[in-house]
């Protein structure tokens, strides 16, 4: 037996797969943050080969060609390649391959992907249980069967988003598994299987926030949570201690022996609630209680399932690009990873035919003075009933035949239409009390979704913001537009306002369209990788974090 050192920057255990020959050494890498300790053992008893060499390489190839033929794509990528395997051969490229492959399952979980899925000792298992040519052949396409799993699992994601939730219409960007193959075989493994997760920093920041959470967990998490529903400043007592000690263990006050509600009390109060997306007041009142009662195991489920979700958009999102983030009702414009402008919004309200959908798409112009040319399901649910009883209701709103002329309503009757067989379309002009506001911001698509302003300004002010179709409604629409406008216009703001002063409905087209990206995160980081949560207003990440755990995710209370 010998032993030998490397330099490694990995933090955690893998190993590595036998060679197939009688005589040859398996390694076991123990990884530490800065020093890879390898120990080579040598095996025997693994084997004997007493047919010729090309009946074993003929038992292999067929037992390669049998085993993949029931993937269309692996058995391609075998037959380009006469069948001959990429892993489980004794010279230093297959042996660099597997050890780069188990190095990467031994790290699946802190992806927060299915431990059992990729067992690094089940795998050694059945590996070194393969004594024949036939049983080596079945192991190599195991193994790129695993390997191709992993790809997808840690670049885009284990789950099928529209799936778990319909309302999530993301097209996650996939990649084609041959050429993923035919790439890491071109490629310097260890390299490609670190290059396979989103490289984007907040990926980095939540995985490394999930890994503190599990280790906290670990030691005790947060401790116990606040009996009482509610505080405010002035009291005192056993309770305010509850508060104060769970504050501290959460990292939002310093170390304090008071046992009174005061300003240092009110002061961490107000950084969780910050942190939270709740109303900065510095009072626990019953809202700021339930988040801060809400245990840490929870939030790590949060975290998992927003790593979950940058996968399913790791692609390139737009040097420029709008990002709306439905939980936070913001929306954002970011050039090169920087928010540039950030506005407050409303999004659908929690019922299941208004919630606002999920999506990618490229905004291509903005529409000043618009028109509201009502959704049919509008018109069918909501003014049909109400026309059916006063014909004159929502008089603000013009009726349209097919070819767009207004129709006269005192000779319609209403009554003999339902919501199949309803023949007029409905649209409300420009003023200053259309429901789009004096702004639209259009980045069409089959849902019918686009960002906008509205005269009902005061649902701005409130904490929970979900009062809409579905539709985004903006805080500081012209702001906005400036903004967008900055890149094409020497004035933006000059310009914008001689169109908005015509009153008439005018198109801009953006010279650069932009990506808009409507996303749905409860948990997410800021540039300093201070996580942030928000609350899982429809319910949505519930779903997914329970399709994960099917799938085999759990935390990991990991002891430091």
């Amino acid at each position: 037996m010998r032993a030998f050192a490397m330099s490694d920057d990995a933090s955690r255990a893998a190993a590595v797969l036998p060679s197939f020959d009688r005589g040859k050494e398996v390694f076991l890498h123990v990884r530490l943050p800065s020093l890879t300790i390898v120990f080579a053992i040598l095996l025997t008893g693994l084997m004997t080969f007493a047919a010729p060499v090309s009946a074993q390489v003929t038992a292999f190839r067929q037992a390669v060609a049998e085993t993949a033929a029931r993937d269309d794509e692996l058995a391609a990528f075998y037959r380009a390649r006469e069948f001959a395997g990429i892993w489980t051969g004794a010279d230093a490229t297959s042996q660099a391959r597997r050890n780069a492959l188990l190095a990467a399952f031994s790290d699946a979980q802190a992806h927060g992907l299915p431990g059992n899925r990729y067992n690094v000792d089940a795998l050694m298992a059945q590996l070194r249980a393969a004594r024949t040519p036939a049983d080596q052949g079945v192991m190599e396409v195991t193994l790129s069967q695993l390997f191709l799993q992993y790809a997808r699992d840690v670049q885009t994601g284990i789950l099928t988003p529209s799936k778990v939730v319909s309302a999530i219409k993301r097209d996650v960007p996939y990649r084609d598994r041959i050429e993923t193959l035919e790439t890491f075989v071109r490629s310097n493994p260890d390299g490609f299987l670190r290059s396979l997760p989103p490289s984007s920093p907040e990926y980095t920041r939540l995985m490394r926030e999930k890994l503190r959470l599990e280790g906290a967990l670990a030691n005790g998490g947060w401790g116990p949570g606040v009996s009482a529903g509610s505080l405010e400043r002035g009291d005192s007592g056993a309770a305010v201690v509850e508060l104060r000690n769970r504050l501290i263990a959460m990292g939002f006050l310093d170390r304090t022996a008071t046992p009174n509600y005061d300003q240092t009390i009110v002061d961490a109060v107000s950084r969780f609630q910050a942190a939270h997306g709740l109303e900065v007041d510095g009072e626990a009142g019953q809202g700021t209680m339930r988040q801060i009662n809400i245990g840490m195991e929870e939030r790590i489920h949060a975290v998992i399932v927003a790593m979950e979700r940058e996968r399913w958009t790791n692609m390139q999102r737009g040097d420029r690009h709008i990002w709306v983030n439905l939980t936070d009702f913001t929306a954002k414009v970011v050039d090169h990873d920087r928010v540039t402008f950030s506005t407050r919004s409303v999004i659908g309200a929690n019922d299941a035919d208004r919630q606002s959908p999920e999506f990618s798409d490229v905004m291509e112009f903005m529409v000043i003075n618009p028109s509201w040319y009502v959704p049919r399901s509008i018109v069918t649910k909501e003014y049909l009933p109400q026309l059916q009883r006063n014909p004159g209701a929502v008089s603000h709103l013009k009726i349209t035949d097919r070819n767009g002329r207004e129709v006269n309503r005192g000779a319609v009757n209403f009554n003999a239409y339902n919501a199949r067989n309803f023949p007029f379309s409905m649209r409300q002009p420009p003023s200053p009390r259309n429901a789009l506001g004096l702004v639209k911001f259009m980045f069409p698509n089959k849902y019918n979704i686009y960002l906008h302003d509205t005269p009902a300004k005061s649902l701005f002010g409130r904490e929970v913001r979900a009062f809409s179709h579905g539709c985004i409604r903006l805080n500081d629409p012209f702001d906005f537009a400036y903004a967008l406008l900055a890149k094409q216009e020497s004035n933006p703001q000059d310009f914008f306002q001689r169109r908005l002063n015509t009153g008439s409905e005018s198109r801009v087209t953006l010279d650069e369209p932009v990506p808009v990206h409507l996303v749905y995160r409860t948990a997410f980081t800021n540039v300093t990788g201070q996580v942030q949560f928000r609350r899982d207003i429809y319910g949505r990440d519930a779903q997914i974090w329970n399709a994960l755990a099917r799938e085999g995710v759990a935390v990991q209370a990991v002891r430091g």
